[in-house]
């Protein structure tokens, strides 16, 4: 049973909300400022366990890592709704930032972070879509091929 017409959507896409990850160091995973929520980095988990590891253009394929920007967009919203009660409450997405652990000569990382920008819009509709960067690096944390992070706007 959903809690908001945020996760009906998700849910009639396909997508489960996870219970909210616990942090996986010093940080909280969520910081509101008046109307602004900024949004600690969350990896890719199923079911309480790390996926989607690895390195783009070395031994992930690009479809595995866009299912983990997947689950990482949804760790986001979990997150999101255990620091505000409702995903009702957001006005929209305002930015998403993509971190993609992949080979110096990959250069498809919009293609992997696409994945959790369509899923915002799956939830939010037209306030869904972002302001967003896509950046390629050499390692994530755990071993892990993406990490999001993720800024909305509140009612």
């Amino acid at each position: 049973m959903t809690n908001s017409a945020v996760e009906k959507r998700l849910s009639d896409a396909g997508f489960t909300l996870p219970v909210a990850p616990a942090p996986q160091g010093s940080y909280v995973p969520v910081v509101v400022v008046g109307t602004v929520a900024y949004c600690s980095g969350v990896l890719p988990m199923s079911g309480g366990t790390l996926v989607a590891k690895g390195r783009l253009g070395v031994d992930i394929s690009i479809d595995e890592a866009r299912e983990g920007a997947q689950l990482a967009a949804l760790g986001l919203l979990a997150n999101l709704k255990a620091a505000i009660g409702d995903l009702d409450k957001v006005a929209r997405v305002a930015r998403l930032g993509g971190f993609v652990a992949s080979s110096p000569d990959f250069t498809d990382q919009p293609e992997v972070i696409n994945a959790a920008s369509d899923l915002m819009v799956v939830a939010f509709g037209e306030d869904g879509r972002h302001a967003r960067a896509a950046v390629g690096v050499a390692v994530l944390p755990r071993g892990v091929a993406v990490e999001l992070e993720a800024t909305f706007i509140l009612k």
